[in-house]
């Protein structure tokens, strides 16, 4: 496997695997990797391909397939999820594939496996992406996405961070490397048995507040809660009440 990855916090300690959003690069966790590893959780985050300082693949490969493959070699049986964005539909799909990995899941304003977003907003945020990409204007389309992703309560470092790590995203996937990207399997949430936090955000697009909010009704016992401070990545636009919220439900696994 190729994909870019760190480690924190004792060896020994329970395991917790931070999931980006596709926006994004293992930095936006920044604000919460030193606190948990100092909460003594072994903490782990990556970059998927393509994002950060993964490569793009050579050969078939599956984002929720190099999770698992991670953890593996470094010889982690089980592990807590925070996943962001699409980082939480990852974080979904390993647990429903492969129940016993997961300990706990806490998705904030995740993806859903098999579901793609199409609200008009959606619709339009695309399209607007699109334009300014097949003009060239990739610095133009990374600051949408800041603009669109985050909430009104995100600084101007936060956003300078998020048009960073989306422009990298951008000039990666440029980099010609050929498609080999499996399909997406086909997954049943019924499945997951870890106990799953459904994090919303009332300033997020319609189509993230309804999957956070419909999961309780897909996931056994998976417990919503909506942030009405909240955009999309609520992580990056109050880290300290993200960071709070996350020892407080990754307690129990201590």
């Amino acid at each position: 496997m190729s994909v870019y990855f760190e480690v924190s916090g004792p060896v020994d300690g329970p395991a917790v695997v931070l999931l980006h959003s596709s926006v994004c690069d293992r930095r936006m966790w920044d604000p919460q990797y030193g606190p948990l590893g100092e909460a003594g959780f072994r903490v782990v985050r990556l970059d998927f391909r393509t994002c950060g300082d993964s490569p793009a693949a050579e050969e078939p490969y599956s984002d929720h397939g190099d999770v698992v493959a991670l953890m593996d070699r470094l010889g982690i049986g089980r592990a807590a999820f925070v996943g962001s964005s699409y980082g939480g539909q990852v974080a979904l799909t390993v647990a429903a594939l492969h129940p016993q990995r997961a300990t706990r899941l806490a998705l904030l304003c995740a993806g859903r496996p098999g579901h793609r977003p199409d609200s008009p907003e959606v619709k339009e945020f695309r399209a607007a992406e699109d334009a300014l990409v097949e003009a060239g204007d990739l610095a133009g389309a990374a600051a949408l996405n800041a603009r669109t992703w985050l909430g009104p309560d995100a600084d101007e470092a936060a956003h300078a961070l998020v048009r960073d790590m989306q422009l990298r995203n951008f000039r990666n996937s440029l980099i010609p490397a050929g498609d080999h990207e499996l399909p997406e399997p086909a997954v049943d949430l019924a499945s997951v048995t870890a106990p799953t936090l459904a994090v919303g955000g009332a300033h997020d697009l319609p189509d993230f507040r309804d999957i956070a909010a419909e999961l309780p009704g897909l996931v056994p016992g998976a417990r919503h809660l909506e942030l009405p401070w909240a955009g999309h990545l609520p992580s990056l636009e109050r880290p300290a009440a993200i960071t709070d919220l996350l020892l407080e439900f990754l307690h129990p696994i201590r």
